[in-house]
């Protein structure tokens, strides 16, 4: 039997925040570009009703809250924006969070790095 996924999005959402290792990173702050996807089933009796889907402003709203404190590492980010989707939305089946880091301060001609967690529910 088939079944049909839906997959909600938001794609290099940019922000500017106080996360490195180097103190001057979390002083001066970082340039960063976000990502996230969500899947699950598409068991949509009308849609047209926000409330059958996942609201991606929600979505967006998780990634401002972890993005703005200080923190050193962009996993603890990425693992806190996936925990916050598990916990607030139970129906969903897959997870994926990519933070990208702009021009990270270590002396090399690098365009980014990026950290990513996959989830998929058992």
């Amino acid at each position: 039997m088939a079944q049909i996924t839906q997959k909600i999005a938001l794609e290099d959402v940019r922000f500017y925040s106080p996360i490195g290792f180097y103190e001057e990173e979390q002083v001066l702050g970082n340039e960063f570009m976000v990502s996230v996807s969500v899947s699950f089933p598409f068991k949509n009796p009308d849609s047209e009703e926000i409330g059958n889907t996942v609201n991606y402003e929600e979505l967006y709203a998780i990634l401002v809250e972890v993005m703005s404190p200080r923190r050193k590492l962009l996993e603890s980010a990425a693992e806190d924006i996936l925990n916050r989707i598990v916990e607030e939305y139970a129906h969903i089946q897959q997870i994926e969070v990519s933070i990208r880091k702009i021009n990270p301060p270590f002396g090399g001609d690098v365009a980014n790095s990026v950290v990513s967690l996959y989830y998929t529910k058992d």
